[in-house]
């Protein structure tokens, strides 16, 4: 039996060990969420798809609380509320107080979202208010103004202002003692305040997509002045925040400012104020305690204070299987982050007996592996032949999508290249369908033509030297099932003469090797596919970032990152495309930008810088059956955050 018959069998018979019958009735009644849809079209709530009615436009003049806050000495809920509340319309009820949700840590963000000065439309184009209640941009796209909710405050209390920005963005981001390497979507920006409500920011060249990055990044850009100024030299004593620092057990200001900006958890973070639904209660091994925030600004269209649930109880988790079987057997209210697709079948039989829902949306991902050969290569033979496009098309063609379509996604993912999803402004079908045929007869054309052949009729083809010819992938096992994806890859092209193999590494290596140059080849997930972070981040298609999912051209990338101090100069196409990058980040003419990102992927679908195999795949979401208001089919992915765009302070347990 040959490898991808053997591959075949054993996962046919791993679901045949899931009771196959019943798996099979579960997954045939398994609807896949088209990402191409419109939001309105799914019966997602027309109010989240435009910035949220306030209290006062829509008549609302009493407030009301949970009842766990009654007898709790703080001010009514009326005062706690900013001066008019935006108003969240849930999924499908008023919701009722009351409830602790259990999760897994990791999903922690899905439920406990972070709120920003903005956050992200379900249609994955639009940005919306959020603690903002405008902004405008100048003409020219050098400036931008914008004005907060006036009675914002804190989990604590403390009235939110422009002074919190200013902190975050002047005295952090800006700051080289914190910030030894300005990120790049700080450099060269000014930012003053016009009042307690409102601030500016100049940029040196146009930024029209600077609200993007804040609404999908709002950690970066919020932080809370008066509990951090007790920790920045700035403003107290650096003696003082030397015994702060050895009594929190960290080595510097910066640290801990860095640790807490990433919402990473440590004792003292149980302090930290936050603008979010809920805030963090206590911490003990395995096992972290979240409670409402009494200060939450949103509201329901009754009146309700959200959130409704009243707390959260995150188990820290770290195997899938572990995940999979609490999710299976109804110990978490929701899940989503260690549910691998494989375990679908697993899942739905779960909702025969253990009184949980398994929601099955899609990933934004263009594709679950993005293949790279790394065209900067040390070695001059291997880098000669990761440079031919023949020999990235031949290792494309080789791939039996449809077969790793049925065997991992049970038919429901799309066979496709690494490009953006459908119903963004970007996408053309050709970007999605180039190379990515299976012909295993042109595939061996095109090696022979390159001048693979095998010398020694062992099966195996040697570079055209007659030296023996070896491809190693290396990658970190993480978010898609690149196990199981690399194994069929390598049998595929095994089968066309290439001694192919894999090797897992941990993300740390992974990162180390990557920025370095020294990954042969390796894989990643390829997000950053929407409109909300495709025009900031074109990464996958451009060299112009150092990253552990970057191993093609880290070589173009720091020549690029240097101005041409450090790296290599790339060549005049793969220049082309650092230009195109640069002009869609800034232009403000959408027809203009909408070009330029159409030649940048149309690149890739003819030279393949990265490869593709399937995408736009199914991601199991499990809630438990006394959860409401969680969509039935949505959109997972880092673009926007896993559930922004869905509401989650509006989940609610039925009584």
């Amino acid at each position: 039996m040959n490898p991808v018959s053997l591959l075949v069998f054993r996962f046919r018979s791993l679901l045949a060990s899931f009771t196959l019958a019943v798996s099979l009735l579960c997954l045939a009644h398994v609807t896949v969420f088209p990402v191409s849809i419109q939001a309105a079209e799914v019966g997602y709530p027309a109010a989240w798809l435009e910035p949220a009615q306030t209290a006062s436009q829509l008549g609302i003049t009493s407030f009301t609380q949970s009842p766990v806050l009654d007898e709790s000495g703080l001010p009514p809920v009326a005062q706690r509320l900013p001066d008019d509340p935006p108003v969240i319309f849930p999924n499908d009820a008023i919701g009722s107080y009351g409830g602790i949700a259990h999760i897994i840590a990791d999903d922690r963000g899905m439920l406990i979202a972070a709120d920003g000065l903005f956050t992200i439309s379900p249609d994955l184009k639009t940005i919306l208010p959020n603690l903002a209640e405008s902004w405008y941009y100048s003409d020219d796209g050098l400036t931008l103004t914008v004005t907060l909710r006036k009675g914002l405050k804190w989990s604590d209390g403390h009235p939110l202002t422009t002074e919190d920005i200013l902190f975050t963005v002047n005295d952090l981001q800006l700051n080289s003692d914190f910030m030894p390497v300005t990120l790049p979507d700080f450099i060269g920006l000014e930012l003053h305040a016009i009042d307690s409500w409102t601030f500016v920011i100049n940029f040196p060249k146009p930024r029209p997509f600077f609200i993007n990055y804040v609404a999908q990044s709002p950690e970066y850009f919020l932080m809370p002045k008066h509990y951090f100024r007790d920790f920045h030299p700035e403003y107290t004593s650096p003696d003082v925040i030397d015994e702060r620092m050895e009594e929190l057990g960290f080595s510097s200001w910066s640290a801990f400012m860095t640790t807490s900006m990433q919402k990473r958890l440590f004792p003292d973070l149980v302090n930290h104020p936050t603008m979010s639904a809920f805030k963090i209660e206590s911490l003990s091994p395995g096992l972290y305690s979240y409670e409402r925030n009494p200060y939450y600004f949103k509201i329901d269209p009754s009146g309700q204070q959200l959130p409704y649930i009243d707390a959260v109880e995150a188990q820290d988790v770290r195997e899938n299987e572990v995940a999979v079987a609490k999710a299976s057997t109804g110990q978490l209210d929701f899940a989503g982050v260690r549910l691998p697709t494989q375990d679908i079948p697993l899942l739905k039989l779960g909702e025969q007996s253990s009184g949980i829902k398994v929601n099955i949306w899609n990933r934004l991902h263009g594709s679950d592996l993005s293949i790279q050969a790394n065209m900067n290569y040390a070695d001059k033979q291997k880098r000669e032949l990761f440079l031919d496009v023949r020999f990235r098309r031949a290792l494309s063609i080789a791939i039996n999508r449809d077969e790793m379509n049925e065997i991992i996604y049970f038919g429901r993912g799309t066979p496709r290249q690494v490009t953006v999803v459908p119903g963004s402004d970007y996408f053309e079908p050709e970007f999605a369908t180039a190379w990515a045929q299976y012909d295993v007869e042109a595939a061996n054309a095109l090696l022979d033509e390159i001048g693979l052949h095998d010398v020694d009729g062992d099966g195996i083809r040697e570079l055209p030297d007659g030296s023996r010819l070896t491809l190693t992938v290396e990658y970190v096992n993480t978010e898609t099932p690149k196990q199981v994806s690399m194994e069929l890859v390598v049998s595929y092209w095994q089968a066309v003469g290439l001694d192919a193999r894999q090797r897992l590494i941990d993300r740390e290596l992974q990162y180390s090797r990557a920025v370095s140059g020294e990954l042969e080849m390796t894989v990643w997930h390829a997000d950053r596919t929407t409109d909300i972070l495709f025009p900031i981040n074109p990464d996958f298609w451009v060299p112009r970032k150092l990253a552990a999912s970057l191993a093609m051209w880290s070589e173009w990338s720091r020549w690029y990152l240097t101005d041409g101090n450090l790296g290599e100069e790339p060549p005049p196409n793969i220049r082309q495309l650092q230009i195109w990058a640069d002009e869609l980040a800034t232009t403000m003419d959408r027809e203009r930008r909408i070009e330029i990102g159409k030649l940048i992927l149309a690149a890739n679908a003819e030279n393949l810088w990265t490869i593709g195999t399937v995408g736009l795949a199914p991601q199991p979401v499990v809630t438990s059956n006394r959860l409401m208001n969680v969509v039935e089919f949505g959109l997972w992915g880092w673009d926007i955050r896993y559930t922004m765009p869905y509401h989650p302070a509006t989940w609610y347990f039925a009584q």
